[in-house]
């Protein structure tokens, strides 16, 4: 059966990562693998810019027209529908932020209902360390927002709680405790926790509930990015030491 995890969630929280880290290990396993990079919204991190690392583990990647190319204004390829009619073992789809982000998604929403049943995974990717996902209050009205705009429901969260290279296991228990009040008031589970391989077993091996840990992913970094650049040279714009990565 078809794999199909489809990453949302808000600005910083890491989705293009995880879903560059889901795709090298999907096909380290040997299995066909398809990662489209749907987001409309943010120009700075961009799957795009791993294209020929993406290619040599042989994952097809399918980016927005014009990305990378200095052109602000994107647009969804034909190519998209391949996730869909094609024989592959995972397909990753990553989403723009929020629900501005998440609309990219209505426009398939028939081709993802038509899915075999299990095989759809839509996942609101969390690091509680950003602005807009501090508290319980804030996580539960983007979840809101972002499953009225995709026309889905998402069907688990991640805990990706990092602060770049200052991140700890603190920082996986910090989103761990959040979001199993996030878990128990809007009945989401808990689906993944991800971090660094030293960092998750740190956190592992404090013995909280399973319930709200979900499957461990130990995540290597590929997109090399920090938030402090990122304000630097704005939204928009790309780091001038990042363009020959």
């Amino acid at each position: 059966m078809k794999d199909v995890k489809v990453l949302i969630g808000n600005y910083g929280s890491g989705k293009s990562e995880l879903a560059l880290n889901f795709a090298m290990q999907a096909a380290a396993r040997g299995e066909r693998t398809e990662l489209l990079d749907l987001d409309m919204v943010n120009t700075y991190f961009r799957l795009t810019e791993r294209g020929k690392m993406v290619e040599q583990k042989e994952i097809r990647l399918v980016s927005p027209n014009y990305a990378c190319s200095g052109i602000e204004t994107l647009s969804l390829p034909a190519e998209v529908a391949s996730a869909f009619v094609l024989d592959w073992d995972t397909v990753i789809f990553d989403v723009g932020g929020d629900d501005v982000g998440a609309t990219a998604l209505g426009r398939y929403h028939q081709d993802f209902m038509d899915l075999e049943e299990g095989a759809l995974e839509v996942l609101n990717v969390v690091n509680i360390r950003r602005p807009l996902s501090g508290t319980v209050e804030k996580l539960i009205r983007l979840q809101e927002g972002m499953e009225l705009h995709s026309r889905l429901k998402i069907t688990g969260m991640i805990n990706n709680t990092n602060l770049a290279t200052e991140t700890s296991e603190e920082e996986l228990r910090d989103g761990y405790y959040m979001l199993k009040e996030v878990s128990d008031r809007t009945g989401i589970p808990v689906a993944y926790t991800t971090g660094k391989k030293e960092f998750l077993e740190k956190f592992l091996s404090e013995g909280h509930d399973p319930k709200y840990i979900g499957t461990p992913v130990a995540i290597d970094m590929f997109m090399h990015r920090d938030w402090d650049s990122y304000i630097k040279y704005g939204l928009n714009t790309v780091d001038p030491r990042q363009k020959n990565l």
